[in-house]
């Protein structure tokens, strides 16, 4: 015990705050595109695995939801127009909320965690949430076991058929007022896969879809700040 006691106290604190503007050297964040360095090659459109770029008068168009930030398209740009960043702040609200639902929700945030068809790898950034690190239960966040218990629902992977009964249901046990958030590009696109036999596709083809994370996986941090955008809380973080 005096031991651990001596460890504590020489670690001290380990827990990042948010939006301290840190991420690993290579990591992989929003596309950006440079106009006056694009020759209208389109390479990049064609390199894009899930269809996530486009042109549209003259102008290059990134659908984050269905990004992967697998930096194909940046390493098919022979002009160096598309570089990636160290943006993760990608979430986006489908609607914006009433006020009832965010002075009800702004206190807490009870999740539970859905897994519609996922390969795992947003399931494991999810998981490092409740580490020292990130420590998510700092801004009245926590997972629950039960979605009767639940305010929010964190949904990942695909919606295949199999689990479409499962997903269904576990939206009709939470009770209102009720966020779904979409995580990762599978979820949020349902373009990862393409089609198949065994999917229906994203997931607000099944439910309805308040927020949506981009990524594969997302980083820890942009979920909390997916989590943090829906309760509003983003000001009062960053103090």
């Amino acid at each position: 015990m005096l031991n651990l006691l001596r460890k504590i106290i020489k670690t001290g604190c380990v827990t990042e705050p948010y939006d301290g503007g840190i991420v690993p050297p290579r990591f992989r964040g929003e596309v950006s595109w440079t106009e006056s360095q694009c020759q209208d090659c389109q390479r990049c459109q064609s390199a894009c695995p899930t269809g996530a770029i486009g042109f549209s008068g003259g102008k290059l168009t990134i659908d984050h939801t269905a990004c992967t930030f697998c930096g194909q398209c940046v390493a098919a740009c022979e002009h160096s127009a598309l570089a990636h960043t160290g943006e993760y702040q990608l979430a986006e609200m489908k609607n914006q909320l009433s006020g009832k639902i965010r002075s009800i929700l702004k206190r807490s945030l009870h999740i539970r965690h859905v897994d519609a068809g996922s390969c795992n790898a947003c399931d494991w950034e999810m998981t490092a949430l409740t580490n020292p690190i990130y420590d998510l239960q700092q801004y009245g966040i926590d997972f629950v076991p039960s979605p009767r218990h639940a305010d929010m629902l964190m949904i990942t992977g695909v919606v295949t058929r199999n689990l479409t009964q499962a997903l269904t249901m576990t939206y009709e046990a939470t009770p209102a007022p009720k966020l779904v958030m979409a995580v990762g590009a599978c979820a949020a696109s349902g373009k990862v896969y393409g089609n198949s036999y065994a999917i229906r596709g994203a997931v607000d083809t099944i439910v309805p879809v308040d927020i949506y994370v981009p990524g594969c996986p997302p980083r820890p941090a942009a979920l909390i700040y997916g989590l943090l955008l829906a309760l509003d809380r983003l000001g009062e973080a960053r103090k």
